[in-house]
């Protein structure tokens, strides 16, 4: 495994621009509990789905919803991973990421997840240009070609092809 030497940690919002039902925030990196203890009270169990309110720094609840934690390696990203559902208000999502922050978390740079992913050996780099073909998809058809690459069906092939090059 190749873990990156990342010692920061990372937050954004992970759904689309707009209000919506559902907004979620995810943080990734070292921190990631700690970003949970301060804006949960509490850092949840390891991929156990909490209720709880999320809080700013005067106690006070910014929302309720659903926090999920992930420990490193066993993560998207293979570092510590902090998820949070809540109500999708873009308030209620820019005070959340804005919370983040202020719990020493840095904005994360598009695709920066993603990188993360790649740089820990979670995903190849098929993979990872699949995640952009996925939600770029604009018909079927391509969301399902790009779901085949990010299941790894591609480079799975490639290797076989060159295991048996070296066999013969």
């Amino acid at each position: 495994m190749r873990l990156t030497n990342n010692l920061d940690t990372i937050a954004a919002i992970a759904t689309p621009s707009g209000a919506g039902g559902i907004g979620v925030v995810r943080i990734s990196g070292p921190k990631a509990s700690d970003v949970a203890k301060h804006l949960l009270g509490v850092c949840p169990e390891n991929r156990l789905a909490s209720y709880l309110p999320f809080l700013d720094s005067n106690g006070q609840e910014i929302d309720r919803g659903i926090a999920l934690f992930f420990k490193s390696p066993h993560s998207y990203t293979g570092e510590d991973v902090l998820e949070l559902q809540g109500h999708g208000g873009i308030a209620v999502m820019q005070l959340l990421l804005a919370r983040c922050i202020e719990c020493g978390a840095r904005l994360a740079k598009p695709g920066e997840f993603t990188e993360r992913a790649y740089l820990n050996d979670k995903i190849d780099l098929a993979q990872a240009e699949a995640v952009a073909d996925l939600i770029n998809a604009s018909t079927s058809e391509a969301a399902k070609s790009a779901m085949l690459s990010l299941s790894g069906y591609f480079s799975n092939k490639i290797i076989y092809k060159i295991r048996d090059f070296r066999v013969y």
